[in-house]
């Protein structure tokens, strides 16, 4: 669809993911073994023949430019079909660090003023579905709408986590509410917007004469401005999307990937997800290997136990170690005996020899992140090293770089948090 401008909002700093986060843009975080995040708004795209499309990043964005480089993974590096990285800038008196997802396209506003494109596609970089645009944009002019906004049903006590819309029969948005306490629909918002061009820019520049009086968001402020006096629509999804705003979602959303019958597909070979790199020898199981129920990437060295757990390409999981209900990212390794239960390691880490981490009851959430770290999963940071015969137990923050800190220590009690003493 040469007709189709799609702005990618990857700036984002994902701060409820905790460390996981904190070295990386969140759109950037592994998923699923050998995807990172971004990779679902991307592969959308690229499944729905949109030819133009730019990434909008922000925090931290090397890791993230890094992983889409040319876009050629997604058939971006053509002459007809192109990817665009656009970090804020410096320079003119209207320019800035973006302020909010709003502010983010504003500062671009050139993009869309020159492009051909009737329609621009807001989309978020951090949430998991495989979907065709191309019936979105179909429902949007079917209903002659000015925007066309991605809903999905959650039950009602979820609700409140999202941005909430309220649609009579024909589909059209008479109320909004962000966040609300009591929720009056059970239908959210994706963060999958449809614009017609010139109400976009109409809206946008509005807003940004607001000034500080505006969040310049497009769920707190576009939306509810504009949704009165435009046609403003929902399109119902009903097939697999997950918000993985929280350690929680995040862990389970990669848990739902083992199940007997996923409910996501990511090898649909109409739509299949697509990353970058993923040329690895052949993962290998050694005779005391024992997989099972498991998601195991390429490159990958399995002499021990893996039971529902995720596991990326170059882990290493030595013989008589144990990884249960976890998720284990790139190179990390774990030794001879290790026991790691309901647990997210992240890249480059080892858990030494004998060593368990995630043990004891659940019941005691971190004590310096209890609304992130409270549902039993322990962290470890990128690069970070726990020693031979440690103990570590449940909603535990091993931070990235941390090796020294635990050096003489022989237990991490439940609802710690170890920080390295200076930054990696």
């Amino acid at each position: 669809m040469d007709d189709v401008l799609a702005l990618i909002l990857a700036g984002g700093q994902g701060d409820r993911l905790c460390v996981l986060s904190e070295q990386r843009a969140k759109p950037a975080v592994v998923f699923g073994g050998q995807y990172r995040l971004v990779d679902f708004a991307l592969s959308n795209c690229a499944a729905s023949d949109l030819d133009r499309v730019a990434v909008l990043t922000q925090y931290r964005p090397r890791s993230l430019a890094n992983h889409i480089a040319s876009g050629r993974a997604w058939g971006y590096d053509t002459l007809d079909r192109q990817i665009e990285i656009l970090p804020p800038y410096l320079g003119r008196a209207d320019m800035d660090w973006y302020q909010g997802t709003a502010d983010a396209v504003y500062q671009n506003l050139y993009l869309i003023a020159q492009s051909k494109a009737e329609e621009v596609l807001i989309l978020s970089a951090d949430q998991v579905y495989l979907m065709s645009y191309r019936n979105l944009v179909a429902h949007h002019r079917q209903q002659q709408a000015d925007v066309t906004i991605g809903v999905y049903s959650v039950p009602i006590e979820e609700a409140q986590r999202f941005g909430v819309l309220e649609l009579n029969e024909s589909g059209r948005m008479v109320d909004f509410q962000e966040k609300p306490s009591h929720p009056k629909s059970t239908w959210v918002s994706m963060g999958i917007y449809c614009f017609n061009r010139s109400v976009l820019i109409k809206a946008l520049q509005e807003d940004a004469q607001l000034g500080a009086a505006s969040t310049h968001d497009f769920g707190k402020d576009i939306v509810p401005r504009i949704f009165g006096s435009q046609r403003v629509f929902g399109f119902q999804y009903h097939d697999y999307w997950r918000d993985v705003g929280t350690i929680e979602a995040y862990w389970q959303a990669n848990m739902d990937l083992i199940e007997q019958d996923p409910p996501l597909n990511l090898v649909n070979p109409e739509a299949p997800l697509r990353t970058s790199r993923m040329s690895q020898a052949p993962a290998r199981f050694g005779a005391s290997a024992t997989p099972h129920h498991a998601l195991i990437a390429p490159g990958a060295q399995i002499d021990g136990e893996v039971l529902r757990s995720v596991i990326s390409p170059g882990v290493v999981v030595e013989k008589g170690a144990s990884v249960r209900d976890s998720i284990v990212c790139h190179d990390t390794v774990i030794r001879a005996g290790a026991v790691v239960d309901h647990a997210i390691l992240d890249k480059e880490g080892e858990i030494g020899r004998d060593a368990t981490v995630g043990f004891g009851e659940d019941s005691i959430v971190n004590h310096a992140r209890p609304d992130v770290v409270n549902c039993g999963i322990s962290i470890v940071g990128k690069r970070a090293v726990v020693p031979a015969r440690m103990k570590v137990g449940r909603n535990v923050v091993i931070g990235p770089g941390v090796e020294e800190e635990l050096v003489g220590r022989k237990l991490v009690e439940s609802g710690e948090t170890v920080l390295p003493k200076q930054m990696p």
